[in-house]
C-alpha cells in the first residue's frame, strides 16, 4: 500500500468550502445543461449559450509537485478554497479545478523514456527526440516510471482528501499523433508516407498506452470530478473524454482518415459519451473526417482554429458541440451571428 506523505493537512475551512452542497448542485446543473446540448437535435435546444470561466488551485511552488506530490495537492486545494468566494458567479459556469500538470505536454514523452527538462528562463518544459528507430517503440514499464509514480501519488492524495466539489484535471495525455511528433519530430510524418507500416506500429503502441492511462483514471476517480486537461475552460459533462489534435494541421484529409482518425476515435471511445478534440491551428481540411467519427462529440477551437468557426459549424454533425474561445479574428458578436448561439459553448477569459 502506498504511504502518502504530508507535511500539512487540508484545513477544516478548506474542506468545508470544497464540499459546499450548493456549489456542487450548481455545478451538476451546468453539467446537465451541457449534456443536453449533445442529446437534443440542433435547433431544439432552448437554453442560453453556456459560458465557462473557472478557477484552478495552485501551489505557490509549482516544482513541489516533483518532490512532494501529496503536499503539492494539499497546497493547491487550500489555494482553490481561498478563491471560491472571490470568483463565484451564478451567471456562468465556474468550475473549481485542480490540474495535474505533470511535465506539461511532455508527460507521455517522459513515460516513453524521452529526456524531458525544464527551462527556468522560458518557464517551460521541453523534450529531446528519441534516437531509436521508428517502428521499434515498446510499451513502457509504468511501475518504474517517475512520471507515473507522481501521477498515482497525486490521485491517491486527492481521493484521500475526500472533497467533492473540485474537478480533477488530468495530465496532458494528448493523442497518438501529438506524442509521435514529440518523440520523433518530422520523421514520423515522413515515415507515415514512405513506410506507413513502421509508423503505424509505433502509433498503435502510443495509443494503447494513452487508452490504458485514461482507463486508469476512469477506474479510480469519481466520474463527476474526472475531467481532461484544462477543465476551468473546457469542462465537459461527466463521461466525456478529450484528445489534443494540435498536430493534425500538419497532415491532409486522406492521411488523417486512414492512419490517425481510427486511433483518435478509439481513444475517445474509452469514455461512455465519446469526447472532445482540441484544435488551435488550421485544421479545417479535416472537417469531413471529424464529421464521420462517431465518438467525436465536441470540437474545441481557439486561436487560429477559432477563425474557421463557421466552417466547423456548417460542416460538423448536428450533435457535435463547439467549444469556442473568443479571439481578435472571431469576436463573440461575430460567433453569435454565424451560429445563432446553437451548439456553442463560449470559453470566457480564464481567471486564476
Amino acid at each position: 500500500m502506498l504511504k502518502l506523505q504530508y507535511t500539512m493537512k487540508l484545513s477544516s475551512t478548506a474542506r468545508t468550502k470544497l464540499n459546499d452542497p450548493e456549489r456542487i448542485q450548481r455545478r451538476d446543473q451546468w453539467f446537465a445543461s451541457l449534456h443536453s446540448m449533445h442529446s437534443i437535435p440542433c435547433g431544439n435546444f432552448t437554453g442560453s449559450v453556456p459560458r465557462i470561466s473557472g478557477v484552478c488551485g495552485n501551489s505557490a511552488d509549482g516544482m513541489l509537485l516533483y518532490s512532494n506530490p501529496e503536499q503539492w495537492l494539499v497546497e493547491s486545494l487550500e489555494n482553490l478554497a481561498e478563491k471560491t468566494d472571490r470568483y463565484d458567479d451564478e451567471t456562468r459556469f465556474c468550475p473549481w479545478c485542480i490540474q495535474l500538470d505533470v511535465y506539461s505536454v511532455h508527460f507521455i514523452d517522459r513515460i516513453f523514456g524521452a529526456t524531458v527538462f525544464f527551462d527556468h528562463e522560458a518557464k517551460q518544459w521541453y523534450n529531446r527526440y528519441l534516437t531509436t528507430d521508428i517502428g521499434s517503440l515498446e510499451y513502457p514499464d509504468l511501475e518504474n516510471s517517475a512520471a507515473w509514480d507522481i501521477t498515482v501519488r497525486v490521485v491517491k492524495a486527492f481521493i484521500d482528501q475526500d472533497v467533492a466539489l473540485p474537478l480533477f484535471g488530468l495530465p496532458t495525455i494528448a493523442s497518438a499523433l501529438n506524442i509521435a511528433v514529440n518523440l520523433y519530430g518530422e520523421d514520423i510524418l515522413l515515415k507515415m508516407m514512405t513506410e506507413p507500416e513502421l509508423a503505424a506500429a509505433d502509433l498503435r503502441i502510443i495509443n494503447r498506452l494513452l487508452m490504458d492511462i485514461h482507463r486508469y483514471f476512469r477506474g479510480v476517480l469519481p466520474e463527476k470530478q474526472l475531467q481532461p486537461v484544462l477543465p476551468w475552460e473546457r469542462a465537459q459533462p461527466p463521461g466525456y473524454g478529450q484528445l489534443c489534435g494540435c498536430t493534425t494541421q500538419l497532415i491532409g484529409e486522406q492521411l488523417y482518415r486512414e492512419q490517425i482518425a481510427p486511433l483518435d476515435n478509439d481513444l475517445l471511445g474509452v469514455y461512455p459519451n465519446g469526447g472532445m478534440i482540441h484544435l488551435c491551428g488550421s485544421h479545417s481540411q479535416l472537417i469531413p473526417v471529424f464529421r464521420s467519427m462517431p465518438n467525436l462529440k465536441t470540437v474545441q477551437v481557439n486561436d487560429r482554429a477559432a477563425h474557421d468557426l463557421q466552417r466547423y459549424f456548417t460542416g460538423l454533425r448536428d450533435d457535435q458541440v463547439i467549444y469556442y474561445m473568443p479571439c481578435e479574428g472571431m469576436p463573440v458578436e461575430k460567433a453569435m451571428e454565424l451560429t445563432g448561439g446553437k451548439r456553442l459553448v463560449i470559453q470566457d477569459k480564464v481567471r486564476f
